[in-house]
């Protein structure tokens, strides 16, 4: 029942509202044709069973607090791969969703939107200072900002055929129980309908920026959903997934 209460939100939102403002309803990406069935999706929050053989340093593995899926889904670290979640159901992969974390000594652009909001590089950011979070917003905004630049350049530069995307409106939300930023791009076919999506979320303690990213995009190698479908019912616990991460254990070992 979710589900169907889900996609009649989205139906009526999808006529009234702009294709930017669809990012905080990801069920409107839903083509009617490819609707799920009724069968009710529910938060299932269980810390995974490591798989056999799997890398010692994956840093899905280290970071995970817990996983969030519908019901008969399966989410864990892949197997073989140091960065991907996967994310699965009744044995076949449904997606891959990607982490990164960069040193912010080796990105002088986002040193750059931490000095211009008043927090020095390098430094550790108090992120239990109301103040300090606020600065952080400012910067990793900036940072977002960047990347719709880039992207938008990129696709000019790329498409002769001037296909139409749209960035989404940056959301401020909590990722790794700190403040974050949930961005992300949409390509529209010609005639009509999704041809890619695009889905991300960064964050900063002030010496890692840590950005996770999946897709719906059919000629990604990493990183992507082969359906639209299912990316749009895994995008809110995803953000639940990003919500609990245990970016902590990742800092003492980050330091130089």
């Amino acid at each position: 029942m979710l589900r169907v209460y889900h996609l009649i939100i989205a139906t009526i939102l999808l006529i009234i509202i702009p294709v930017g403002a669809r990012f905080a309803f990801p069920n409107l990406f839903i083509n009617k044709d490819t609707q799920p069935n009724t069968e009710a999706t529910t938060t299932k929050t269980a810390t995974p069973s490591k798989p056999a053989n799997l890398k010692k340093d994956n840093t899905w593995q280290r970071l995970l607090r817990s996983t969030s899926a519908p019901n008969n889904w399966q989410v864990l670290p892949c197997q073989g791969e140091t960065a991907l979640l996967c994310v699965a159901s009744q044995g076949k992969t449904l997606g891959t969703v990607e982490i990164d974390i960069y040193p912010v000594k080796n990105n002088p652009e986002f040193q750059k939107h931490l000095t211009e909001v008043g927090i020095p590089p390098g430094s550790q950011i108090n992120l239990q200072n109301p103040q300090s979070q606020s600065q952080l917003v400012k910067a990793l905004q900036a940072w977002v900002a960047d990347s719709y630049n880039t992207f938008a350049k990129n696709h000019q530069a790329k498409n002769a055929d001037k296909t139409a995307f749209s960035t989404y409106p940056p959301q401020e939300v909590s990722f790794g129980q700190q403040p974050g930023i949930r961005y992300g791009f949409v390509k529209l076919k010609p005639e009509g309908g999704v041809q890619e999506q695009y889905i991300g979320y960064v964050t900063s303690d002030g010496t890692q920026l840590y950005v996770i990213n999946t897709s719906f995009n059919p000629s990604s190698s990493k990183a992507k959903f082969d359906s639209l479908e299912d990316l749009a019912i895994f995008q809110p616990y995803l953000s639940a997934i990003a919500e609990n991460l245990n970016l902590s254990i990742n800092q003492t070992s980050a330091q130089p």
